[in-house]
Order: C-alpha cells, then structure tokens, then sequence
C-alpha cells in the first residue's frame, strides 16, 4: 500500500466516523416507515428523497403482470402491483471506468407480535452499538451503506470514472418482483453488488429455495367412529417424516466448499399445516406449505420432478392416497441457487477493499438462503455478488437489529470498492 493509498484510507474513515450521526438518523429515518412486501409504497418515497439529496438522477421502475409473466419460475406468482416502485438511482462517472450496480431491498416481513419486542419495532432505537428495528439488518441498513460511502465520496471530491448504478428494490422477501422489474427494465453494469446482512463476509454464492403446498385428501368421519373415516392428518405424517429423512440424507451426500461449514445447508420446512375442522370430526383434508433449500449446482425443474416423485412414491404406499392422490403446487417466492466463481475480478474487488479497512481478508462463504442475487447472474448476465453489515441471524425476529460499527465498516469498505472498482476521474 502506497503513502496515498493509506492517506486516502484514513481520510475516508474521518469522513464515515464525522458522518456517523447523519449514516443513522437516514437509517432511522427508513426503520420509521413500516413497509411490509407488499406495502412499500411509503418507505419507497423517502429512499427517492435520499438518492436526490445525494445528487442521483432519480427514476422509477415498476413491475406489471404482463411483464413478469413469462418469469412466474423464477418470482412466483404476483398480483400485488399497484403503488410498489423500484427506486433506481444514476451517478455518471467521467468516463473509461467500470460500472457496478449497488442494490438493496426495501421490503420486510411482518413484526409480530410487539409484546416479544423489548424495543419499538419500527422505532430505530439506538442501544450502545446497536441499533433497533424491523429491516434495520434484512435490510435497509445495506442501501443506507451504499448511499453513505457515495457521500462520503462527495464529501472528499472524488468523481469516479465509472458509472454507479443504485437499486432500492421492492419484493424480495416473496420471489424477487422489484430486482426482477429493474433487469427487464434495461438496468445493467459490469457487476452487481447486493448489501444483504452477510456480517461482513463475502457471498460469492447463496442457496435456492422452492415453496410449496401440498393438499392431502381424508374422509370426515365422526370421531366416535374414526375407523369408519380417513385421517387426513394420519395420511401425511410418513410424508412428514419421509421429508426429514430427505433432509438428513441431502446434508450428508451434498458437497461444495463454500457450504462446508454450515451443518444445514439444505433444510427443509414444514411452516404452516391446516387440518380438520372441528375437535370431534376425522379431518377430511389436511393442507401443508413448506420450504425447501437447494445449493448450488442444482436446477430447479429437474429437483421439482425429484421431490414430487419423492412424495408421491411415498403417498403409494397408502391404498387411500393411491386412490386418492394428494396434489402438490409451487408458489410464492421461487428462488434458484447461484453463483459466481470466488476469483471473479467483482470478489477480488471487495476482498481487496475489505482487507485495506480491516486489515484482514473477510471470510468468503455461501449462504443457504435465497436472494435476488440470482435474478441478476441468471437473468441479468451479471456477476454479483454479496457482502454486507448485519447478521441474518438477528433478521425476522424479535429486536432486530444492526451492529453500527458493521454499518460504519461497510461503508468505508463499499467507498474504496467504488474508487478501485470504477476508478477515479484525475
């Protein structure tokens, strides 16, 4: 590292730290607006505001029925369009740089209940180095880290070379719709870099994840007769357990380097069963939607056909399903797994980045969740990758929250990415 390299490092870090109060009142400020996928509509005005403040050539994209249409296998389905824009903001560098595109999403899920919260939910409460709120991690801290490092930027007269493309996307928790709106729109870079809650690691690759419903057919009869009926319920059950034995045996015949280390890396769920309808009554029906994880490597038709030849070979070993098939539907968020190779010249970018804020290299891993990561890689022909402040494992809880000093780091680190990537305009 040159003399002015490390002046250039130091300057950038008095000018994050002196920006620290204005980094997280714009934090507040978005944690303060409820925007649940689907209502994003508010929260989305008050990005708009903050990428004009910060002297970006603001526009709105919005998905339409028509638009996504032809894409329902890698979103779902969608019939949510009305007041819900995707927030792109444009900086025009001077000219002969590489291009990147920053993107985030604005939309969360849902708060629960309040009484489990020790803080306000949509307050955006400081606490010590933490800082509380619904989408404060997953992820509204991430776009308040890439409007901050541009500032930063304007704050030290440093015009990039490169243009620097920033998305505030909405729909992410349920399929993509937003990031999926921006790439049919035309919106593209040399790469991507998504600030998902990555705790600071780089996430060249994440898992996939398909959900599903599966309808199983009873016969209602009184309980005080149950033989003379079905058991819905009783029906699904080795398909339940057929499903965990499947989850075991995946975790143990799957192999990637980046997955190593997470014993879970393709779990499988079962969140929402509905059966029967009255105490003393055979349920007639029983109703089960989970979620099933993929690595890397896997391709979604061919493991749809697996899982549904998984659970219908084992519904065959009852004579009642044989007669009376049960019914299996993919809806709701269907995410492929992707990847970039780890020595792609984006990686290379951010671990150089990071090393030169931290002093170390961050840990590159893969993650077992589903982003809109693989919109931009397999519809956009983009790399992408991500690395970000904030803990998945604080988001969709409780007292959610941000570490500060993650949030401050990242963005020092997303500054020099901007600078190295994009080069700077002499």
């Amino acid at each position: 590292m040159t003399a002015r390299d490390t002046d250039l490092t130091a300057a950038i870090a008095r000018v994050v730290e002196a920006r620290r109060g204005e980094t997280l009142r714009l934090l507040q400020d978005f944690v303060r607006v409820p925007c649940v996928t689907g209502d994003e509509g508010a929260v989305q005005e008050v990005v708009a505001a903050a990428f004009a403040e910060s002297r970006l050539a603001v526009e709105r994209v919005s998905a339409t029925p028509e638009g996504i249409a032809p894409y329902h296998d890698h979103v779902g389905e969608e019939t949510r369009f009305a007041n819900r824009p995707n927030i792109v903001g444009i900086r025009r560098g001077a000219g002969g740089g590489r291009s990147i595109l920053l993107n985030g999403h604005v939309d969360t899920v849902e708060v629960g209940d309040p009484a489990t919260w020790t803080r306000d939910p949509l307050g955006g409460e400081i606490v010590g180095d933490r800082l509380y709120g619904r989408g404060a991690c997953d992820m509204k801290g991430g776009i308040v880290s890439f409007i901050a490092a541009l500032e930063t930027l304007d704050a030290l007269g440093i015009r990039l070379r490169g243009d620097v493309t920033v998305a505030a996307t909405v729909g992410e928790e349920d399929g993509g719709v937003g990031a999926l709106a921006v790439i049919l729109a035309g919106y593209r870079a040399d790469a991507v870099l998504i600030t998902e809650p990555t705790r600071l690691a780089l996430v060249p690759a994440q898992g996939g994840s398909l959900v599903f419903r599966l309808t199983v057919p009873g016969r209602a009869a009184h309980a005080a007769v149950r033989d003379e009926g079905v058991s819905a319920l009783e029906a699904f059950l080795p398909i339940f357990e057929d499903l965990r034995a499947l989850e075991r045996d995946r975790n143990a015949t799957l192999d990637h380097p980046l997955y190593a280390a997470i014993a879970n890396k393709v779990p499988i769920n079962i969140g929402v069963v509905r059966a029967g309808n009255w105490a003393s009554t055979v349920p007639e029906s029983l109703v089960a939607e989970g979620r099933i994880g993929l690595i890397p490597g896997e391709e979604v038709a061919p493991f749809r056909a697996f899982i549904e030849e998984r659970i219908f070979g084992v519904a065959a070993q009852n004579r009642w399903l044989v007669e009376n098939p049960p019914t299996l539907e993919w809806f709701g968020g269907q995410f492929a797994p992707a990847e970039v190779p780890a020595d792609a010249p984006i990686c290379r970018a951010v671990m150089a980045a990071h090393e030169r804020v931290t002093g170390a290299p961050p840990t590159v891993a893969g993650v077992p969740y589903g982003a809109d990561m693989r919109l931009f890689i397999r519809l956009g022909e983009m790399p992408c990758v991500m690395y970000g402040a904030g803990d998945v494992n604080h988001a969709h809880r409780a007292d959610e929250h941000i570490s500060v000093p993650e949030l401050l780091t990242a963005t020092r680190t997303i500054a020099h990415l901007l600078i190295d990537w994009c080069g700077v305009a002499e």
